[in-house]
């Protein structure tokens, strides 16, 4: 993670934030203390897939449809 002072932070925010967007992780320091990380937001962080795999299958092992299809279940909630 890189740091970065206050006013160069606010200097070059453009730019801080095209790496942010590109997944960097930046902190902002004030007379060399940290003060605030520039970092992409969840739902912007890139999930690794074995892991996004192991989190479905650990989904489906805890809900079942018991019987139930895909079709039975859009079909009953159409009026």
């Amino acid at each position: 993670m890189e740091t970065v002072g206050a006013y160069e932070a606010k200097t070059h925010l453009p730019k801080l934030l095209e790496r942010v967007i590109k997944g960097e992780r930046i902190t902002i320091t004030k007379h060399g203390i940290p003060v605030a990380v520039l970092q992409p937001p969840e739902s912007l962080r890139k999930a690794e897939p074995k892991r996004v795999i192991a989190e479905v299958r650990n989904f489906r092992a805890k809900h079942r449809l018991n019987g139930l299809s895909l079709r039975e279940m859009i079909e009953e909630g159409r009026p």
